[in-house]
């Protein structure tokens, strides 16, 4: 992830946010930093209940959502509010970022995940990112989760990627190893928007939301292995971009 930059005053409607923490302070701090950069805190949550219910009634465009909490944790929170609210987006609060549950939440939706210690620049810039559809999580960060946690699952290949032309598969691959856009262009030999088109056509037959889960798939179905070195994708890249 990179820190923070001009993007928290990006143009565009502000982005309704639920916050969802058993730590009081943790949910002070964050609607504080937010509401002084122009984005709305639609309520809070104390637990994964209280955030599910919250959810239905407030609608927001974005749930910030704590992974381990009381009553419900954050992984069960993620999936009700997701298969309730296929819009909203999710970003989950952790102390630390190779967390087993971090895979498990990119697995199930989540949109990216911010470390508690997130600077008040980039919790707005994540927050506003999220909103307009992109993932979080520079391929790299996913990359790492992925390869320390996902377990490729036998058969999955027939059973999820038959739908795929063999260029999406192709892309898809790529996608696993980290390229952006840009970088799918070239190696393709493609323009950006052929790239982008595709990249659209895999989400929608494969029910993907973003790029953290095309990652995470590219691996369960032995698309990509762990161990097998990145491509194209360098130290400078950007966050949900590409």
């Amino acid at each position: 992830m990179t820190g923070a930059g001009g993007a928290d005053a990006a143009a565009g409607p502000a982005p309704r946010v639920l916050i969802a923490d058993d730590q009081a302070l943790v949910r002070t701090g964050f609607r504080l930093i937010l509401t002084a950069r122009g984005i709305e805190v639609a309520g809070e949550a104390a637990d994964g209940a209280q955030a599910v219910t919250a959810a239905r009634a407030l609608r927001p465009d974005v749930v910030l959502m704590d992974i381990r909490m009381p009553v419900m944790d954050g992984l069960e929170a993620t999936r009700r509010i997701l298969g309730e609210l296929p819009r909203c987006r999710v970003l989950m609060l952790t102390t630390f970022d190779l967390d087993r549950y971090v895979y498990a939440a990119l697995s199930i939706g989540a949109s990216g995940f911010l470390l508690k210690d997130v600077t008040p620049g980039h919790l707005a810039r994540a927050v506003r990112l999220v909103d307009t559809g992109d993932a979080l999580l520079a391929p790299s960060i996913t990359r790492r989760l992925v390869q320390r946690f996902a377990e490729p699952r036998p058969g999955a290949v027939h059973r999820d990627l038959a739908v795929l032309t063999p260029r999406e598969r192709e892309v898809l691959t790529l996608m696993g190893h980290g390229l952006s856009n840009n970088e799918l262009a070239v190696e393709l030999t493609l323009s950006e928007a052929t790239v982008k088109t595709h990249v659209a056509r895999i989400f929608a037959k494969l029910t993907l939301r973003d790029r953290a889960q095309a990652v995470v798939l590219a691996y369960e179905t032995g698309l990509v292995s762990p161990g097998e070195a990145a491509r194209g994708s360098g130290p400078g890249e950007a966050d949900g971009t590409g």
